[in-house]
């Protein structure tokens, strides 16, 4: 052979070298990559092929599909009560594919999962159409129906949280959207989600889990809980050292309170009316380091995942002595979801133990074999069961005897603790305040639900807007409708 053909050989021989390489990179390598793209339409196609499995809420499918009529796409996403329960399935659109329960549940609702290959092989020898499997969830109708329906036009979220398993039983979010209207890929559903996609009030953001938001005066139990832990509180009861004009540190401001008889509270009563004063010494007095650490205890500043993500929450780290004195009263740079929240009264009415939050019980095979069991899962221990009893002493008082009494169930055997908040915003706090409510109910068998209740902004006027006066009602129905449902 010679010279220039063995060249030509040579470079033939790479060209194809190169393919190979690059066709076992595509297939092996890049496979799953590629076969969830989400501008693969063969992987929408693939997933609406079939009838998709339901999400299931006290036994019953909140989902279900419809044969959409179309050569590609033949089955469709309809949704029941759509906008109250979109917080918690997300969407399944032809067009605009997926998200939280319904694309990180993909596999199994879709039948494509490989624990659903079984299942997948008898129906191709028995002739059976392939189906989805089902998602089970935690979530209690009642209380969903009832944070929903309490925050009614307003602008908020809700989160119940059962505080032995960690089970959450609502998650509400207002203004919400109806996912069938846009499940299929006509001009109508395209319509539809540009006019969402343009919505000023934001209807498809998550406010239960992906908004985080300045807790205000609900950050005082937190502050609560790491005085007593670092023992500078021993006696909820005891006159505390501060002055009714108690100065910020490294500034002349004096810390405004807007109740009367905060000077020298004990801490009990300083819960019962919120007095800034008291609460924001405390944070002084423990520290940034030992406030950062009891609010990470809690699940400050890390993502939480239900097992859809929810944003961290925020305790700043490297506050200064004045930011941290603000940062324990709530403001500052401390922002929250209300799924924390919930988190952080849930570990409170369960003496001290903060169980992970899931909403996922089970996944179910087409044929209701259990293809997966969560089980609920110790995430921390906040604080002691002892100090978790004083908490829930101090936060029962707020109910009884401070801002907190539209919570109050006023049912035999049922004790209802809470805290009130509204915390303040915007450019030298110039827009509407928050109205947040925190509170667990608790009987003799232990607490079966504690929530958390945020108004992001009402019809009412700002000064009629209070944790106590807006989100406490909302908060109130909630525990009722457990309680109720449970017998």
């Amino acid at each position: 052979m010679n010279k220039p053909l063995r060249r030509v050989a040579i470079f033939c021989g790479l060209l194809i070298l190169a393919l190979l390489l690059r066709d076992n990179w595509l297939q092996f390598v890049r496979a799953d990559e590629l076969n969830s793209h989400p501008k693969n339409t063969r992987v929408r196609i693939e997933r609406y092929a079939n009838e998709r499995g339901n999400i299931i809420v006290d036994g019953k499918p909140i989902t279900g599909s419809v044969d959409s009529k179309d050569p590609y796409y033949k089955f469709k996403r309809t949704y029941t009560d759509g906008p109250m329960w979109a917080p918690v399935t997300g969407y399944a659109s032809q067009a605009y594919d997926a998200n939280q329960i319904e694309k990180i549940e993909d596999g199994i609702l879709t039948g494509n999962d490989d624990r659903l290959f079984f299942d997948r092989t008898l129906a191709m020898f028995t002739g059976e159409k392939k189906k989805g499997g089902d998602v089970v969830t935690t979530l209690s109708g009642a209380a969903q129906k009832a944070a929903y329906k309490g925050l009614g036009k307003n602008t908020g979220a809700v989160v119940a949280i059962e505080p032995k398993t960690g089970k959450i039983l609502a998650l509400a979010s207002t203004p919400s959207y109806d996912p069938s209207s846009f499940a299929g890929y006509s001009r109508k559903d395209e319509k539809a989600w540009v006019a969402l996609e343009n919505d000023k009030n934001k209807p498809k953001q998550n406010r239960a889990i992906r908004e985080i938001y300045p807790p205000g005066s609900v950050f005082k139990v937190v502050t609560a809980a790491a005085a007593l832990e670092n023992g500078k509180v021993t006696d909820i009861n005891a006159a505390t050292d501060t002055p009714e004009g108690w100065k910020i540190p490294l500034s002349n401001k004096e810390m405004i309170n807007h109740a009367k008889g905060c000077a020298d509270a004990s801490l009990k009563r300083a819960l019962d009316i919120s007095c800034n004063s008291v609460f924001a010494k405390l944070g002084d007095d423990v520290g940034v380091e030992k406030m950062n650490e009891m609010a990470e205890k809690f699940g400050f500043n890390a993502e939480q995942f239900t097992p859809v993500r929810s944003s961290a929450s925020v305790y700043d780290k490297k506050a200064d002595r004045g930011g941290n004195a603000l940062s324990s009263i709530g403001q500052f740079n401390t922002a929250t979801t209300p799924l924390q929240m919930a988190m952080v009264t849930a570990a409170i009415a369960n003496d001290g133990k903060l169980m992970k939050p899931y909403m996922i019980d089970q996944l179910r095979a087409p044929n209701l074999d259990v293809i997966k069991q969560n089980e609920p899962e110790e995430m921390s221990r906040p604080v002691s069961p002892q100090n978790a009893q004083l908490l829930q002493q101090m936060m029962e008082s707020v109910v009884t005897n401070g801002t907190g009494g539209n919570a109050d169930l006023n049912m035999d055997g049922v004790k209802v603790g809470g805290k009130t908040g509204t915390a303040q915003h915007g450019d030298k706090n110039a827009k509407r305040p928050y109205a947040w409510f925190i509170s667990y109910a608790k009987t003799s068998e232990g607490s079966p639900v504690a929530v958390a209740v945020i108004v992001e902004d009402s019809e009412a006027d700002r000064e009629d807007i209070s944790g106590g006066g807006l989100a406490a009602p909302i908060a109130r129905d909630v525990m009722k409708a457990v309680l109720k449902s449970r017998g």
